[in-house]
């Protein structure tokens, strides 16, 4: 069989973990992606469980994410006064986390780690400012697919199509045909991200996280480079009508009205959020996006198939970019695994994700709530019980109803791949 070709859609960390793996099966990959370079800001994302597992295979890459974590040593909640209800910490054990990693990193530092893995890799080829114009299969949807680029990449065949661009991918509502909407679950949360070069923690390792009424949600972390990363979160019950619309709609305005947008919602959310929002209007990094989860009935059509967000993206548990190195790393070892029946790689990438899949989407119990209550009397009794809990040690039991993100590094039993490169 001649050297497989994939294309792979995305550059941020789905896209580039796909396409190192795919180049160890054996594969010649070429990655597209829609911005004119690497994407290198974004907020503080973790590497867990099974992620860390896939990132322990990679020479290197332990080390790379450790030099670049963001150094946070907790989160403490905090109130209107500033007065701190308890501090959560990591567990020093970075096979058995907490809530909070001893992998937190940047999306950007993440994804420049992923890239520059890969870049030198004379099977793989990046190609910035390009996306998708038309995807084409044969008629059996079992041979080479068709691919015309829309900003002048040479139109070419490919064996494998791989989706790595988001929950609202455009890719996948080409392939599978549709709108980027379609199989998006919306959880009626929204969050913006953005740093800041003031200093509103005093310089302090262990971030401050306020609720507000209303489900306003803020959190100030520091930031190595100087100043500070904020993220913001509005949540509201699942039970209640999508009211996220206007946040959609700002978002469709430009970046200047949904900063308007945004800190109208915040207006008299006390502690620091009125001098946190004037930050926020000279930030040049902002960025926001509505919270979903993503869930397709199958996750390849023919030899288009998806990975990450675009596929299985999971909302508010904190898995994320696990499932998406995850799914990377058993895509190309299914893809190995059944050299010359791409078909049957195909469908053991499907049945061996379901299950993390599954489990890494369940939202626990009340964690919404709890990150964000919405009437004043939940938010103390939130704060008290959240007391009482660190006062008593009892965090380390608690966090088990934190589903997924919270699991040892064993739990899924990633099987091992025997690679060509």
């Amino acid at each position: 069989m001649s050297q497989l070709r994939a294309l792979v859609i995305g550059a941020s960390v789905a896209g580039p973990m796909t396409a190192y793996w795919l180049a160890k099966a054996g594969a010649r990959v070429t990655v597209i992606e829609r911005f004119p370079k690497l994407r290198t800001n974004g907020q503080a994302i973790d590497v867990r469980t099974t992620g860390v597992t896939v990132m322990r295979k990679i020479p290197g890459m332990e080390a790379a994410v450790r030099a670049k974590t963001t150094q946070l040593e907790g989160m403490s909640f905090v109130g209107d006064s500033g007065q701190r209800y308890g501090t959560i910490r990591a567990t020093g054990n970075p096979d058995q986390q907490a809530l909070v990693s001893e992998y937190e990193i940047f999306r950007g530092d993440l994804a420049q780690v992923l890239f520059d893995l890969s870049k030198d890799n004379e099977n793989v080829q990046y190609v910035f400012g390009e996306q998708i114009a038309s995807i084409q299969q044969s008629e059996n949807e079992d041979g080479p697919v068709k691919v015309k680029f829309a900003n002048g990449f040479t139109a070419s065949e490919y064996d494998l199509v791989v989706a790595c661009d988001g929950a609202t991918s455009r890719t996948r509502a080409i392939g599978f045909g549709g709108s980027v909407r379609d199989y998006v679950d919306p959880v009626n949360s929204w969050a913006a991200f953005f740093s800041t070069e003031q200093d509103f923690i005093d310089g302090s390792k262990v971030g401050n996280g306020y609720s507000a009424i209303g489900g306003r949600f803020l959190a100030v972390g520091n930031d190595p480079a100087g100043g500070n990363r904020v993220t913001l979160m509005s949540i509201h019950p699942r039970n209640k009508r999508d009211v996220t619309l206007p946040f959609r709609e700002a978002m469709t305005q430009g970046e200047e009205a949904l900063k308007r947008f945004v800190a109208r919602h915040y207006e008299g959310a006390g502690w620091k959020t009125q001098e946190i929002m004037a930050a926020m209007t000279s930030s040049s990094d902002f960025y926001a996006s509505e919270m979903v989860q993503v869930k397709v009935p199958s996750l390849h059509k023919g030899r288009f198939v998806l990975v990450g967000d675009a596929g299985y993206a999971p909302g508010p548990t904190g898995t994320g970019t696990t499932l998406a190195m995850t799914g990377a790393y058993v895509l190309a070892g299914e893809v190995a695994k059944h050299k010359g029946d791409l078909a049957a790689g195909l469908n053991g990438y499907e049945e061996r994700m379901k299950p993390i899949i599954n489990d890494m989407q369940k939202i626990p119990p009340m964690v919404l709530s709890i990150c964000a209550p919405q009437t004043a009397w939940g938010i103390w009794l939130r704060n008290n019980i959240f007391a009482f809990i660190a006062w008593t040690n009892m965090l380390e039991y608690a966090q088990r109803f934190f589903g997924g993100s919270a699991g040892g590094t064993d739990k899924y039993g990633l099987p091992d791949y025997e690679w060509v490169a």
